[in-house]
């Protein structure tokens, strides 16, 4: 009887000497507006303008009733004074746990400039109107999309999904697509906003805007 023995390989990788020092820049309290929106669109430019692959991708962190915390990337579609927005199904995880604990947390990690904007706070659906704008600027194929993909559920196959594309595809081959009524946008109401910079020696540069009633009270932390 042949015996094969599999030789088991323990391979530990160190990271422990993976560093970057940060040198580009600091931050100073009187650079920092009023306002702390003024001051993400100002942060937000300047990152488009270091042609950042994807300036409008965020880290979405949620929690449900269960207290398990997820986290993935979403990306910002829009931002004004009423807060930040983005768009998924409302059948999702992302969803599930927003209507149980509608609170959450966003990240910016911009590399390219050595900068962070981190973002808590309460958590809304847009209106119905608000979420049709935006759904007719997608193109057809993402329209398509949002109706093929049940989010979040467990599916047999890639070819399976990509059957449900061709059916929705077929469905609507002559007509304007409708806005799907399980999606839409959510709004993050923000509570605190965080402005950090790296620095060198790890002495980062950290400013965080917190509301108090209508106004937003500015304070630098340690890093």
């Amino acid at each position: 009887m042949l015996v094969i023995r599999k030789r088991v390989i323990n391979l530990i990788m160190d990271i422990s000497n993976t560093r970057k020092e940060y040198m580009r820049t600091g931050l100073i309290r009187k650079q920092m507006l009023a306002d702390p929106i003024e001051q993400f669109e100002i942060w937000y430019k300047e990152v488009g303008a270091s042609n950042h692959a994807y300036p409008n991708a965020m880290s979405l962190a949620t929690a449900g009733s269960d207290n398990l915390p997820t986290i993935r990337t979403v990306l910002l579609k829009l931002f004004d004074h009423k807060g930040f927005v983005f768009f998924t199904n409302y059948n999702s995880d992302k969803s599930r746990q927003l209507t149980e604990n509608p609170q959450a947390g966003l990240l910016f990690h911009w590399l390219e400039l050595e900068r962070q904007v981190k973002i808590s706070g309460s958590v809304e659906k847009i209106s119905t109107a608000e979420s049709f704008k935006y759904f007719t600027t997608r193109p057809r194929g993402s329209q398509i999309g949002a109706w093929s993909s049940e989010q979040s559920q467990t599916i047999s196959s890639r070819s399976f999904l990509e059957a449900q594309w061709n059916k929705m595809k077929q469905r609507f081959s002559e007509d304007e697509i409708p806005l799907p009524d399980f999606w839409g946008g959510y709004r993050v109401i923000p509570q605190t906003i965080e402005f950090w910079q790296g620095r060198e020696c790890r002495l980062h540069d950290r400013f965080e805007y917190r509301r108090t009633k209508d106004q937003w009270d500015l304070q630098r932390l340690a890093p």
